[in-house]
């Protein structure tokens, strides 16, 4: 495998896809300039009618500090020499790869979202330049580093890290002096466009006036490829890499880094951004329901420097946020106006904390939205302990007396759980930890996960719908089919993930006590029966619970991948490739190599936060004596709700 170098690093870099002339909207380099008419329509079925004219300048080079060119579309409106603020996009998925093709290839109903709503100028993932080009903005649609044109043969694509920061940075400052530009430059967009944002703010382009990063992971290692140490990046493989990304020059390879370099070093330091040096005005937004990005939205409002930052958590699918929300588009066009335009419009009285709860099943309304708090997490968050205890219950008075032991066999995929009934409605939001005593009798590591799960008055499962009921052709989780059962469209609560000899915690780095800074920097196997304790920082959530519902915390050795249906079935046009699904099981490393065969957990006693309106939680357990095939634990720890 080729490699690259990085801080004295050898990066392994892995092929690409080439890209293809007539697919995904690429037709080759070709620099030209168009203007497309009002009425102007996509050829694309679901495709909406331009509603004004658009002026589309094909492939314009920007040359980045390094001499690399990387090629960009621009949309801004025609037959004006007012100069007009940019809307820059930054992502390797292809600046002719809309949202009308990814929604067709990647959701079940295009996530709810009318047909004609997306003009199919939208970059995946970003703003529909047929919303802002008649509102006086220009839409720059930028291929990054190594993607389709941008670069050659030897141009790695490289996603994230200094490298996308200095290449942003160059690129809004080539933007804001074009002769079109105000001067005033914006970032914008979901995921992977949202990311990018906090990178290349954390250096301060002087034209970078404002960002709004909807939806961003904060840390490619903790986050994304490897949380809790544990590799989990079978959807980038599978899907993002086989499927979607197209270059000449390969990819940073990060399940060979991983492979190579399990531990944090240089190169996985370097994808995580500084969000500390954010000073311009921000609008965030995150939700619940993301396995991927609101621990990163968190930590952004946590940091971010800006006085001038907002945080909408809302209860929706990322895409259907984004373009099939119109109450969050609005929002969207009042915050750039108002900082790339200088509009007074009042947005500065805008709430800057707004928080949902999720209600699960088929309720009305499907979620509470709009909370108004002071900060995140809610100062009235109200702080209760609860006590893992006997017969798979969570104790919210005292420690049990009585010592208890609970096992389970990781291999088979077996776990405990505990279970708290709620007699009056409560509301739990915030940052939950699990702090547990833990044994292995006879293997030096393993991995635990930790569910929060949400049970029906009779003691079921619940399960809660990312988009609204009212878009789709179903009406109850009964009518889905099994390729229709996936994590864009269904969430079951949150997950946290630690492996043992990864347990070590610097406590100046965590952002807060309920998510504690794993460095990764040196593994600390176990004495097989040696009792070791690992904190383990859960997902946050938010959810109403009535009365007679319950929470279910579940412990288990193995990844809830199938538990959570962390899919995503591609329904790729058969004339164009072989439909597939992508699953990410995320403790396949271990029990490939048969390390970890039997936890022992000692029962826990739970010290957490529980709110009218917020949740932290720890757990711990301390383990007694150790069986072999089991679990064994004693009623001395804590676990939260």
């Amino acid at each position: 495998m080729p490699s690259s170098r990085f801080s004295g690093l050898e990066v392994p870099i892995e092929p690409l896809n080439a890209p293809t002339p007539g697919r995904d909207g690429y037709d080759g380099l070709n620099p030209h300039t168009e203007t497309l008419p009002a009425g102007w329509k996509h050829p694309h079925p679901d495709a909406r009618p331009l509603p004004s004219a658009i002026l589309l300048e094909h492939d314009v080079a920007i040359k980045v500090r390094d001499g690399t060119t990387l090629y960009a579309d621009v949309l801004r409106p025609p037959n004006t020499t007012e100069k007009v603020p940019a809307l820059i996009c930054w992502s390797p998925f292809g600046k002719k790869f809309n949202g009308l093709t990814s929604l067709g290839y990647m959701t079940p109903w295009n996530l709810g979202i009318p047909s004609g709503t997306l003009s199919g100028l939208e970059k995946f993932e970003a703003p529909d330049p047929a919303d802002w080009v008649p509102r006086g903005y220009a839409i720059v649609n930028i291929d990054t580093r190594g993607a389709f044109d941008s670069g050659d043969e030897n141009t790695p694509m490289v996603i994230m890290g200094g490298q996308e920061a200095e290449d942003g940075y160059d690129a809004i400052e080539v933007v804001a002096a074009m002769s079109w530009c105000s001067g005033s430059v914006g970032l914008a967009g979901n995921s992977h466009l949202a990311i990018a944002q906090w990178f290349i703010a954390a250096l301060r382009p002087p034209s970078l006036k404002a960002i709004a990063p909807w939806e961003g992971c904060g840390d490619l290692y903790r986050e994304q490829f490897a949380r809790g140490g544990v590799y989990a990046g079978d959807l980038f493989d599978e899907l993002i890499i086989k499927h979607m990304l197209k270059g000449r020059g390969g990819i940073e390879s990060f399940r060979e880094m991983y492979a190579r370099h399990p531990l944090a070093n240089a190169w996985w330091n370097d994808k995580r951004p500084d969000m500390k040096q954010i000073n311009v005005p921000t609008y965030i937004t995150g939700t619940w329901t993301n396995t991927m990005h609101g621990m990163g939205a968190i930590r952004a409002w946590l940091e971010v420097q800006s006085k001038e930052k907002w945080l909408r958590w809302h209860p929706w699918q990322e895409w259907f946020d984004l373009w099939g929300n119109p109450e969050a588009k609005d929002e969207l066009f009042a915050f750039f106006d108002r900082y790339l335009k200088g509009v007074d419009n009042g947005w500065e009285k805008t709430p800057k904390v707004r928080m949902s709860l999720l209600r699960f099943g088929e309720k009305t309304p499907q979620a509470i939205e709009n909370i108004v708090e002071e900060d995140f997490p809610p100062a009235r968050t109200q702080y209760k302990e609860f006590f893992l205890g006997t017969e798979e219950t969570l104790i919210s008075t005292t420690a049990p007396e009585t010592k208890t032991t609970v096992s389970y066999d990781s291999e088979s995929g077996g776990n405990v759980s505990f279970t708290h009934t709620f007699p009056e409605t409560t509301n739990i939001m915030g940052l939950p930890k699990a702090v547990l005593y833990m044994s292995c009798p006879d293997h030096d590591d393993m991995d635990v996960y930790v569910m929060i799960q949400k049970l029906d008055k009779d003691g079921k499962q619940m399960k809660n719908l990312n988009i609204p009921w009212k878009g789709i052709p179903v009406n109850s989780f009964q009518e889905f089919k099994p390729e229709q059962e996936t994590e864009v469209v269904l969430y079951k609560g949150p997950v946290g993930i630690l492996r043992a000899s990864h347990r070590a915690i610097d406590e100046t780095r965590s952002m807060h006590p309920h998510w504690p800074f794993h460095p990764h920097e040196k593994e600390e196997k176990i004495t097989p029966g040696e009792v070791v304790r690992p904190d383990i920082g859960i997902w946050a959530l938010g959810v109403e619970y009535e009365a007679g519902e319950s929470l279910r915390v579940v412990v288990s050795g193995q990844s809830f991948a199938e538990e959570t249906k962390q899919a995503i079935f591609i329904w790729y046009p058969p004339e164009r490739y072989a439909p597939c699904m992508i699953s990410r099981l995320r403790d396949q490393a271990l029990k490939r190599n048969q390390t970890l065969q039997v936890m022992i957990l000692p029962t826990c006693t739970e010290e957490s936060n529980l709110a009218s309106t917020g949740v932290t939680a720890q757990a711990a357990c301390k383990a007694d004596s150790t069986h072999s095939g089991h679990l064994s634990a004693e009623n001395d720890g804590i676990l939260g709700r």
